[in-house]
């Protein structure tokens, strides 16, 4: 059970007690004020005489049993009553001089009598059988809106799931196409001599990019799967930023993007492991590289533990938005043509938050950005 639904059901149980207090305490008022003096003007009333002290409850609990032993014969009640009453507290007393309790009449009279104390009694336990029952409606509704929930986050992870399975499948369906296409067009001989090296380089390229999309899921995966450790040294944080951008600034440069970097220059120390952390920011990079604007700014910015890439390129679509970190998501056919698979962002979230940070997507950012990824590494500061 989620802590959020275990502190608000605690919370309600404090709140059904408090209630619970307040409620007997205005009955017992309500005895105290009304119902003892009204009873015990009715008992006098009848010749019905009770001496000693006792709380209410008990009180009320003799009054039943005494009157209840009333319906046997003759000496076994006077039996019954004086072992209640023995039982019951010595210090009580309860003796029926009323010849009105004699025949049909007294019959009826002490069923009426019975019942009474019944509904006394009922008085009495009422608060607490309210609150037992309300907390039990809210723990079933709580209960049902988490069953609710999980079928619907279970739904939810299979649609996903079988969506992801789908683009697997297209994803390596298609340039196996092509390449099964244009091999065996070489092997029959059918491509003119001219043409033969675009085939070779066309089943190269697309066994690269099932090479890269296999790489790609195996990371993926072996991020997620059981023993699988980060293997974190101390190190600088700023300089290991510095050298993945290096990496791709020549294909910054080849879409005329205009990089900002805005990288400290002391040491930004940080305990990572460097090629997985290395992978994420690179992700992030290629992702700004991909989809970012020819010719526009891409932002490389850390500052106080906060990592933030950024460029100007399309925004994501609200509703992509929410599932952007999944595996294979990808937004419309723009940016799927694009050659993305899907996997960068997913994988760069997993690495991110393995070393304890959080990777969230910014379309406010501002500065003239359409939207920006940013990681941030709560517990971290620059001394």
């Amino acid at each position: 059970m989620k802590k959020s639904v275990k502190w608000f059901l605690v919370q309600r149980f404090l709140i059904l007690l408090f209630c619970i207090y307040w409620g007997v305490e205005a009955i017992n008022l309500l005895y105290r004020v009304i119902i003892t003096p009204v009873v015990l003007t009715f008992l006098e009333s009848q010749q019905i005489q009770i001496t000693g002290s006792s709380n209410a409850l008990t009180w009320l609990l003799q009054m039943l049993f005494y009157f209840l032993a009333g319906f046997l014969p003759s000496g076994v009640r006077e039996w019954a009553q004086g072992e209640i009453e023995q039982a019951m507290g010595a210090s009580m007393n309860i003796q029926v001089t009323s010849p009105l309790y004699g025949g049909a009449w007294g019959v009826m009279l002490r069923i009426m009598m019975i019942g009474g104390i019944m509904g006394l009694l009922f008085i009495r336990i009422l608060p607490y059988l309210v609150g037992a029952f309300c907390y039990s409606r809210i723990v079933t509704k709580q209960f049902n809106e988490l069953l609710a929930q999980e079928k619907a986050q279970k739904l939810a992870r299979d649609e996903r799931r079988n969506l992801m399975l789908s683009d697997i499948a297209h994803d390596i369906k298609t340039p196996i196409t092509t390449i099964c296409g244009y091999s065996k067009a070489l092997s029959e001989g059918v491509v003119e001599e001219k043409d033969r090296q675009s085939y070779l380089d066309a089943i190269y390229a697309k066994a690269m990019r099932m090479d890269e999309l296999v790489t790609l899921l195996f990371e993926y995966v072996k991020l997620g799967s059981e023993g699988f450790a980060m293997r974190k040294e101390p190190g600088d944080l700023a300089e290991l930023i510095r050298e993945m951008t290096a990496l791709l600034y020549a294909d910054f440069e080849d879409r005329g993007m205009e990089l900002v970097l805005e990288l400290p220059e002391e040491s930004v120390p940080f305990e990572m492991d460097r090629l997985q952390l290395g992978r994420a920011v690179s992700n992030l990079l290629t992702n700004a590289l991909r989809y970012g604007k020819d010719g526009g700014r891409v932002l490389v910015r850390l500052q106080a533990y906060e990592l933030t890439v950024a460029d100007e390129g399309e925004p994501v679509e609200p509703d992509f938005a929410a599932y952007i970190f999944e595996p294979f998501a990808r937004g419309d056919k723009a940016r799927s043509s694009k050659g993305g698979s899907g996997l960068g962002l997913g994988i760069a979230k997993k690495i991110v938050e393995m070393h304890g940070g959080e990777l969230l997507l910014n379309q406010s950012f501002g500065e003239g950005y359409t939207k920006a990824f940013q990681i941030r590494f709560a517990g971290y500061s620059l001394q």
